[in-house]
């Protein structure tokens, strides 16, 4: 599953917590995610979906679910 797949990229990337990641968990409130917590994300979404996310895409992402339905629109 693709927010499983996010999740774990997440832990990983930020060393977030896996209770704090939830579909509809904010990035920023709920998760503690920060502007260089959010480059590096999206480098490493990058790198596991092998796609480029535009900058401007990056600053779309408000909850996990928001980064699930971009990699769902992508075809990832």
């Amino acid at each position: 599953m693709l927010f499983d797949q996010v999740k774990d990229l997440m832990m990983e990337t930020i060393s977030c917590e896996e209770e704090k990641i939830t579909p509809e968990a904010k990035l920023k409130e709920d998760v503690g995610l920060d502007s260089l917590d959010a480059m590096e994300l999206g480098l490493a979404l990058e790198e596991a979906f092998s796609l480029k996310i535009e900058e401007e895409d990056l600053k779309t992402f408000v909850t996990v679910q928001d980064i699930v339905d971009y990699l769902e629109r992508k075809g990832k």
